[in-house]
C-alpha cells in the first residue's frame, strides 16, 4: 500500500463540489479579516504580554512580537497562495494531501485537531476565569465546586462557566456561518475598541526612561519572549479552513489571512510599547497586565471596560477554534480517514450540525474536567509543525505544478518559504524538552488510528481497491 497516495488539486475541488449538500458560500472578505482578528487578539494581548515582559523581554518585547508577527507573516503568504488555489475546507491538512500525500497529511490533520482542540478547551477555561470575575464584580458567586476543572484539594470538581460557553458557541455555529460572522464581528469590534481605549488613555502616562534598559535579558531573553508570544497569534490559520464557504476565495481568502494578521501584528506592538513606558517591566508579571497599567496610572474607570473587551475578546477566539476544528473533521472524514458522521451536513442550515456537538462534546470534557496549563505548550508546538510544512509545500507547489498560476502568489519564492520555515523551526527549538516528548507521543497515537482505521476506509484506498476488483 502507497502511505504517500496523493489527490490532485483538481480532484480536491471536483469533490468539494460534488457532495448532494455542501457547504453554504456566504463569507467576503470583510468577514474573513474579522475572523482572523476575531481567533488572534484574545487572551495574548490581555494576558500574555505582562508576563513575557517581566520574565523575558522586557521592553524589548516589541521586538518580541514583531520577530514571531515575521514567522507568521511569512507562513501566512504561503497559506494564502495555498487558499487561492485549493479553496477546500481542512487548510494545511489538504493541501498537504495535494503536496505530499495521506500519511503526510494525516499527521498534520492529526496535529491539527490536537492545536483546535486544545486551544478551544485552554481558551474556554480563560472565559471562565473572567467571567466569573465580571459576576464576583456584581456579587454574584457561582459553588466552588462547579468553578474549575477537577481538583480535589481545592474542591473543585467541574468547570461549568466554560461548558455553558461551549454549547452556546457551538449552537451559534450549527445556525450558519454568516451567522457566527455577524456575532464574531460584533464581538471583534469590542474588543478592538477597548484596546483602542486603553491605547488612548495609556499613551498620555508613558514615561520613556521606562523603556530603559530596552533589553534586560539579552537577546536571548528576546527570542524566549517570542517563542511565548507566538500563542498570541494562533488562530489566523483557521481562516482558511473556511475556504468552501467563501464566495471569492482567490481574492477574499489571502485579503482575510494577510490583512488580519497585519492589523494584530500593529496592535500588539503598540500594547507593548505602551504597556512597558506606563508601568516598568519588572511589574508586569500578573495575569491581567492591562487592567493592572490602568490601575497603576489610577485610571480605575477603564477597568470594567478591559473587563468586558477580555471577554468578548475570548469569546471570538472560542468561536473561531471551534469553527477551524468541526471544518478540519469534516474535510479529513470526507477523505476516509474518519468515521463519516463527521461529513453529514444539515439541508436547511448547510452547516456541519452533528459534527459541530461532537466537537463540543470533546472539547467540553477537556475544559471543564482536566486541568490543561500544563499542556498549553502543545498548541505551539502543533501550529509550528503545521506552518513549517506549508511553507515548504510551496516550493513543492511551484516546482510540479507550473501551471497553476491563477490566484495569489507569495513573492520571492524560495527566499519567503525559506524563511517562513527557518523562523519557525527556531520558535519551536525555545520549547522545553516536555513538550517534543508530548508531541512524539501523540504522533504516535495518530499512526495507531491511522493504520488501525485510516488506511482501511481512506476514499483512495476505496478507489484502488475497486481498480484491482476490475482488473
Amino acid at each position: 500500500m502507497n502511505l504517500f497516495r496523493k489527490k490532485s488539486i483538481q480532484a480536491l475541488i471536483q469533490e468539494a463540489g460534488n457532495k448532494e449538500v455542501t457547504l453554504k458560500k456566504d463569507l467576503g472578505a470583510f468577514d474573513l479579516t474579522m475572523l482572523g482578528i476575531g481567533a488572534i487578539v484574545g487572551t495574548g494581548i490581555f494576558v500574555l504580554t505582562g508576563v513575557a515582559a517581566a520574565i523575558h523581554a522586557g521592553p524589548a518585547l516589541i521586538i518580541s512580537f514583531i520577530l514571531s508577527g515575521l514567522a507568521c507573516i511569512f507562513a501566512a503568504l504561503c497559506y494564502a497562495e495555498f487558499a487561492s488555489i485549493v479553496p477546500v475546507s481542512g487548510s494545511a491538512y489538504t493541501y498537504s494531501y495535494a503536496i505530499f500525500g495521506e500519511i503526510v497529511a494525516w499527521l498534520l490533520g492529526w496535529v491539527l485537531i490536537l492545536e483546535y482542540g486544545l486551544a478551544a478547551s485552554a481558551v474556554a477555561s480563560g472565559w471562565s476565569g473572567y467571567f466569573q470575575g465580571l459576576l464576583s464584580g456584581l456579587g454574584i458567586h457561582l459553588p466552588k465546586a462547579i468553578t474549575s476543572a477537577y481538583n480535589p484539594t481545592e474542591g473543585t470538581f467541574i468547570d461549568v462557566p466554560a461548558i455553558f460557553i461551549l454549547v452556546l458557541i457551538t449552537y451559534l455555529l450549527t445556525q450558519g456561518a454568516k451567522k457566527s460572522a455577524r456575532f464574531n464581528t460584533v464581538m471583534v469590534i469590542i474588543k478592538v475598541a477597548v484596546v483602542l481605549l486603553f491605547l488612548g488613555v495609556g499613551v498620555w502616562y508613558v514615561k520613556p526612561e521606562n523603556w530603559t534598559p530596552f533589553m534586560p535579558f539579552g537577546f536571548s531573553g528576546v527570542a524566549a519572549g517570542a517563542a511565548t508570544v507566538f500563542f498570541a497569534y494562533i488562530g489566523f490559520d483557521a481562516v482558511a479552513t473556511a475556504a468552501e464557504e467563501v464566495k471569492r476565495p482567490q481574492r477574499d481568502l489571502p485579503i482575510g489571512i494577510i490583512a488580519s494578521l497585519l492589523i494584530c501584528t500593529l496592535l500588539y506592538i503598540v500594547v507593548s510599547a505602551v504597556l512597558t513606558g506606563i508601568v516598568p517591566y519588572t511589574d508586569l508579571n500578573v495575569k491581567n497586565p492591562v487592567a493592572f497599567a490602568l490601575s497603576y496610572i489610577h485610571q480605575d474607570w477603564v477597568a470594567g471596560f478591559i473587563s468586558i473587551g477580555a471577554i468578548a475578546g475570548i469569546t471570538t477566539v472560542l468561536l473561531v477554534m471551534l469553527y477551524g476544528q468541526t471544518r478540519l473533521f469534516y474535510a479529513i472524514s470526507r477523505d476516509g480517514l474518519l468515521p463519516k458522521f463527521f461529513t453529514k451536513v444539515s439541508k436547511k442550515k448547510q452547516t456541519p450540525v452533528v459534527n459541530s456537538w461532537i466537537t463540543c462534546l470533546i472539547v467540553s470534557f477537556f475544559a471543564g474536567v482536566v486541568p490543561l496549563n500544563k499542556l498549553a505548550e502543545l498548541v505551539n508546538i502543533g501550529t509550528l509543525s503545521a506552518f513549517m510544512t506549508v511553507s515548504i509545500g510551496i516550493l513543492y507547489l511551484r516546482k510540479n505544478n507550473q501551471t497553476l498560476n491563477s490566484g495569489f502568489r507569495v513573492p520571492l519564492v524560495p527566499l519567503i518559504p525559506i524563511l517562513a520555515f527557518l523562523f519557525c523551526g527556531y520558535l519551536a527549538l525555545q520549547l522545553p524538552a516536555l513538550t517534543w516528548i508530548s508531541f512524539a507521543v501523540w504522533i504516535v497515537i495518530g499512526l495507531l488510528v491511522y493504520f488501525v482505521y485510516g488506511r482501511k476506509h481512506s476514499s483512495l484506498n476505496q478507489i484502488e481497491e475497486k481498480v484491482k476488483k476490475v482488473s
